[in-house]
């Protein structure tokens, strides 16, 4: 990680390299892209429900998924809700929204955080 230069304020909040101005989902250009790349990856696509990859690329644009929590195991990652009212915990392996609760399908916040980590 970079260390702290006075004429750069803003910091991405994946790689934490220093930004002239702030963004809305809070990514330098570089990670903004290696996050395009991701979700257009075919790994995303064996999901199976398209509507579903495609709510997770929207989450992902909106800057509503953030890094939580990393370990050399796995990543936690905060998804808010489509309305915007609730966060939720999520990884690749389980998210704490109704529908990963459940677990029969896949939630848009399981493939947004699969997204990200394929993004890094």
């Amino acid at each position: 990680m970079r260390t702290k230069s006075p004429s750069a304020p803003h910091r991405c909040v994946k790689c934490g390299r220093g930004m002239r101005k702030a963004t809305f989902d809070g990514m330098g250009p570089k990670c903004r892209a290696k996050v395009r790349r991701a979700t257009r990856s075919p790994e995303l696509a064996a999901y199976g429900k398209p509507h579903l990859v495609e709510k997770a690329v929207e989450l992902l644009e909106m800057g509503a998924v953030l890094l939580l929590r990393k370990s050399s195991k796995n990543r936690v990652y905060v998804a808010l809700s489509s309305d915007g009212t609730t966060a939720y915990r999520t990884a690749r392996a389980a998210c704490t929204c109704p529908a990963g609760l459940k677990a029969i399908h896949m939630c848009a916040h399981r493939i947004a955080a699969h997204a990200l980590d394929l993004a890094s």
